[in-house]
């Protein structure tokens, strides 16, 4: 048949087959192809790019600013009194809402840090020795005041579900620099002892996004990812050609009916078939020093918060653009003074060595840390049963943030003297989005994807602006 007789249809279809040959031959030795990482659709970015990837360190269930970054001696004066009505008045509480309001002081001890003498609680030793390298927000505030909402809050910028999560807004925007693993990784750890809430895969969802920009659940002990290793009689090399054969027929169908899920349904089975290779090399640490080991305080494979720690920091050094790391069993409704020091020692030492680790590996620089809960806590206290806690607070919580052209050793804004509301230069979660994606190079309020119509952002529309104070 004459090549200038060809119908479309034949056209397409025998264009795919020879994209479906190059897959075969890509997946036979990739270096044929030279694997590129994945890019986004920001081919050049509008600012200087300070960040080039994100290890976001979520506390989930809220920890107490109260206990951990924010000191109120007056509070520790207003102990067992009765909360001023001048503060609450009007005000949306959680649980405590109608409820007798009296004015719970810290429970720990604060002591001074670093060069600029900042104040942490004692419950925070090792954050304490790298105080100088952070900046702590105690002005920051959110809209949502329950978890799911907080949390989808946090994670997306709206308290809806079905947005995406921020770390799919980033990799749709940057793409990755990881050819073998994918581009967002969640990891998580439990604290020892209770049963906190769980959390939702929809936290880490592509929203409207085309579904490969969703984060990948990486489980901290046994197989990181279940199904992923090929079953008994089944050679790599058949699967490789498996893989080929059905990446030559979705391609075939995306050149008639060009829909961007088939393509990702192609990048998911090839990344699949990587995964089968990297992944056990990632979680493999015999090569870290027993050095690396004892500062991280962990031992490998225990599916702690320390371990997660040193598997973020080897996802960054291979090009993982967001990693996001949850430690749950925050929420201390009750007994804050004896569940508080368990939270506290299960991530302050991590914290402490993914920093140090970061500075050593010369990746401090270009990697942008963020360590926060979804909301803070009262400053009245709640007795559930047992010894009492503190209920959710939306009006103040304190977050920090670490790396990639953030002020070291800056404390930004205030709360008012019993640490009820941001009163000081106060920021929001919006803001918040902004300055993370400022870091990474993208204009915020130009960043946006057509949805229903509308130019969906990750900031909202709601006029979020970048926390330039924080910025070096």
């Amino acid at each position: 048949m004459n090549p200038l007789n060809l119908t479309r249809r034949a056209f397409l279809g025998r264009t795919s087959q020879g994209l479906g040959a190059v897959a075969l031959a890509s997946l036979l030795d990739p270096h044929l192809l030279s694997a590129a990482p994945s890019r986004g659709v920001l081919q050049k970015l509008p600012l200087p790019q300070k960040a080039k990837r994100v290890i976001w360190l979520t506390m989930a269930g809220g920890p107490s600013q109260l206990e951990l970054f924010d000191h109120k001696p007056k509070l520790a004066e207003m102990h067992g009194k009765p909360m001023p009505e001048s503060f609450t008045k009007g005000q949306q509480l959680a649980q405590l809402q109608d409820q007798a309001l009296i004015c719970q002081g810290p429970q720990f001890k604060f002591q001074k840090y670093g060069s600029n003498n900042t104040e942490l609680s004692e419950l925070l030793p090792h954050t304490g020795s790298i105080v100088d390298d952070i900046c702590i927000v105690k002005s920051m505030t959110t809209d949502a005041i329950n978890h799911d909402p907080a949390h989808m809050f946090m994670n997306t910028g709206s308290q809806i579900a079905g947005r995406p999560s921020m770390g799919a807004w980033i990799t749709y925007g940057l793409g990755s620099e990881a050819e073998n693993l994918p581009g967002f990784v969640v990891l998580m750890s439990t604290g020892k002892g209770r049963s906190p809430q769980p959390i939702a895969t929809r936290q880490w969802s592509s929203g409207f996004l085309p579904s490969k920009y969703q984060g990948v659940q990486l489980r901290a002990k046994d197989d990181p990812v279940l199904y992923l290793s090929n079953p008994p009689g089944i050679s790599r090399e058949s699967q490789r050609g498996d893989i080929a054969a059905i990446n030559a027929i979705n391609r075939q169908h995306d050149a008639l009916v060009h829909d961007p899920e088939i393509a990702t349904r192609i990048a998911q089975y090839e990344m699949a078939f990587k995964m089968q290779t990297s992944v056990p090399e990632l979680v493999d640490v015999a090569g870290e020093t027993a050095k690396t080991m004892e500062m991280y305080g962990c031992q490998p494979g225990d599916g702690s918060f320390a371990s997660n720690c040193l598997l973020a920091r080897r996802l960054a050094e291979r090009g993982t653009r967001f990693i996001q790391l949850y430690h749950r069993d925050w929420d201390h409704h009750s007994m804050l003074r004896e569940e508080l020091p368990l939270r506290a020692r299960e991530v302050d030492r991590a914290c402490m060595a993914l920093i140090t680790d970061l500075k050593q590996r010369g990746m401090f620089e270009d990697t942008l840390i963020v360590w926060s809960g979804e909301f803070g806590r009262t400053p009245m206290k709640q007795a559930d049963k047992g010894p009492a806690g503190r209920d959710h607070h939306n009006k103040a919580m304190s977050i920090w943030l670490a790396g990639a052209g953030i002020r070291r050793g800056h404390v930004h804004g205030a709360t008012d003297d019993l640490g009820y509301a941001a009163v000081e230069k106060v920021t929001n979660v919006h803001d918040l989005h902004a300055t993370m994606l400022h870091q990474l190079g993208i204009q915020h309020d130009a960043f946006s994807f057509k949805f229903q119509g509308l130019d969906a952002r990750l900031t909202g529309v709601e006029g979020a602006k970048v926390i330039k104070d924080i910025i070096a």
